[in-house]
């Protein structure tokens, strides 16, 4: 297959594209930058076929794909800066990429007749509550323009294509660009203490896993609604402690097992725990104390985060597609591919 995959400079298009060289497909790069600007890491992705487009720029969109005639389109680009999207002066920029971008590349894949991807999120819900958002539910209530935008983009490909797949995804770490992971590790070394938000709650994405999945998605004609995050693993005792080991007690299920969801200050607890376990006394117990803290103790954020990013993932499995592994595992791979 002939893949076009914007983003590239991104984790997520960054993985995509090596995905795609490793299978044997021709992958076709872009982003804003005159040459691929991401990190010179040694994969492929560097040296794969570039394009420089402006996905705002509706004539440029259709000329490219035109031109370049994929079987399919991989949408990594978006504007994902959630809090800088709510200043004035930045809305119609963002509305601009994340929804009328996505609009002149779903128009350009269908005169062409082929398949699309387009990358969303959970911000297209509310976030509240604590049941999984079924993919296929449409009780859309975005909470900020990151969302409002990105669900914009989702109703322009649904509304555009017939061969698509739209994949929500959530808390996004890859090798390629800043993520929450190498932000706790930075600010892990220079602090004693930490104050992390315990009141949102989901699971993390690693985009080397995400870009197997999007890839396997390209080869079918499965379209529809998806969600991908890496795997909640249910823990029969409920809680973790300080090692991140199970223990009794904890939040707990009507049944009296854990979900196996977590918070942000899980997620912090357990990049720690794995950071001091690969050699790195700094980031244990006894010279970093983390403290859980709600979101609105915590302030800071302009933008409304949801409480509830639980993204429900059967729909894979339903429909023959391998689900994300679990994410403590994914943390691992990805602390070893950084060489922490």
């Amino acid at each position: 297959m002939k893949v076009f995959v914007t983003g590239v400079a991104g984790q997520l298009g960054h993985d995509v594209m090596n995905e795609l060289k490793s299978r044997g497909h021709e992958g076709i790069g872009s982003d804003l930058a005159p040459a691929y600007s991401g990190e010179m890491d040694g994969s492929p992705v560097a040296a794969m076929p570039y394009v420089s487009l402006d996905i705002t720029d509706r004539e440029a969109v259709k000329k490219t794909i035109e031109s370049l005639r994929p079987d399919a389109v991989v949408h990594c680009a978006a504007w994902t800066a959630v809090d800088l999207a709510e200043d004035d002066d930045k809305v119609e920029k963002v509305r601009a990429i994340n929804a009328g971008g996505t609009k002149n590349i779903a128009e350009a894949v269908r005169a062409l007749d082929a398949k699309m991807v387009y990358l969303s999120t959970d911000y297209v819900f509310d976030g509240q509550g604590q049941t999984p958002w079924d993919p296929d539910f449409k009780g859309y209530q975005p909470l900020n323009v990151y969302g409002q935008t990105k669900l914009e983009g989702e109703l322009a490909v649904s509304g555009t294509l017939d061969k698509y797949f739209i994949v929500r995804i959530a808390w996004v770490f890859g090798k390629n660009g800043k993520n929450f992971i190498k932000t706790m590790l930075n600010i892990g070394q220079k602090h004693k203490e930490l104050r992390i938000v315990d009141d949102q709650v989901g699971t993390p994405t690693y985009t080397f896993d995400l870009a197997s999945l999007l890839v396997d998605m390209i080869e079918s004609e499965k379209y529809g609604y998806y969600h991908a995050t890496n795997a909640e693993i249910p823990e029969e005792k409920g809680g973790y402690d300080e090692q991140g080991n199970p223990e009794a007690g904890g939040s707990c299920t009507k049944e009296g097992t854990r979900t196996g969801y977590i918070s942000w200050y899980d997620f912090s607890r357990e990049i720690f725990r794995q950071a001091a376990s690969l050699g790195h006394p700094e980031y244990d117990r006894d010279h970093l104390t983390l403290i859980p803290v709600s979101t609105e103790t915590y302030g800071l954020s302009k933008a409304k985060r949801p409480f509830n990013s639980r993204l429900d993932k059967r729909k894979l499995e339903d429909c023959g597609f391998s689900p994300l592994p679990d994410w403590k595992d994914a943390l691992g791979r990805y602390l070893k591919e950084i060489a922490l």
